[in-house]
């Protein structure tokens, strides 16, 4: 018989703040290792902020009958959350200065940091990885490069490369093709079906229904910090769902496993 799938995130009754903004009242999921999962949804329905609970950068309101779990724990270590989840978002694509050399880039996902410090030094086995990682992501010949100096695609890669250092259980990706031109969207999501492929967990969060992989089986849709669907993908990536989601008129059209939307009118 075979052992159900554990999970990683579990939120129960949550409420959450962003300042003076309310994102979640009562919310309630699980994400579980071993399925790749869409978080789907209009800009402001709290798709980042769901990244963010669980890279703990946003913490719950605690209140009775509420709780977050990851991993099946409430209590949670960064330095072992950070080698069991990889993260790539648009705040860590702002955060990194144009002059930090590639390499580097990559180099400090070992150290949960934005580049390296004067402090951080690398082991010889670290450096091994990273070069692993540029030459499996086609960035080899981009040490040393200054990040300021490279395409997008190519920073999203690095950024990918980032995480992927301790070969984490979970991927999770924050709208990763945004701005990327039709090639480097391409690029990265042969790449991203590779990682599914290989054993590696997605959590990919966007609204852009294209970005959604043929490996990803199951959709949740989230609208103003509440779960509106959460099933198969191919049940959900339909007209009605996403026309309601995206309150207009939508059609969908499938190739190959992935699938584009058009207006419906």
């Amino acid at each position: 018989m075979s052992t159900p799938p554990s999970a990683y995130l579990e939120l129960e009754a949550v409420e959450a703040w962003l300042g003076p903004r309310r994102v979640f009242e009562d919310l309630s999921l699980r994400l579980f290792r071993g399925e790749s999962t869409a978080v789907l949804g209009p800009n402001g329905s709290g798709k980042s902020s769901l990244v963010k609970l669980l890279s703990r950068e946003l913490y719950p309101v605690v209140k009775p009958g509420s709780c977050l779990r990851i991993f099946g724990s409430e209590t949670v270590n960064l330095w072992q959350l950070r080698s069991r989840i990889g993260l790539v978002s648009q705040d860590l694509h702002a955060a990194y200065v144009g002059r930090v050399p590639a390499d580097d880039v990559v180099l400090s996902g070992f150290f949960g940091s934005v580049g390296i410090g004067r402090s951080q030094v690398a082991t010889g086995a670290q450096r091994r990885r990273v070069a692993e990682l540029m030459e499996q992501l086609g960035l080899a010949d981009l040490a040393g490069r200054p990040y300021g100096q490279l395409s997008e695609g190519q920073r999203r890669r690095l950024l990918l490369a980032r995480a992927l250092v301790h070969g984490p259980e979970v991927l999770v990706l924050d709208e990763p093709t945004n701005g990327l031109d039709l090639k480097a969207k391409h690029q990265l999501l042969a790449i991203l079906r590779g990682l599914a492929r290989a054993g590696t967990t997605l959590l990919l969060v966007t609204h852009q229904i294209e970005a959604v992989l043929p490996e990803i089986r199951r959709c949740v849709l989230l609208r103003e910090g509440r779960v509106v669907g959460d099933g198969p993908s191919d049940a959900l990536l339909q007209d009605a769902p996403l026309s309601a989601l995206f309150a207009t008129p939508l059609r969908v059209c499938e190739a190959n496993g992935y699938r584009q939307v058009l207006p419906a009118d």
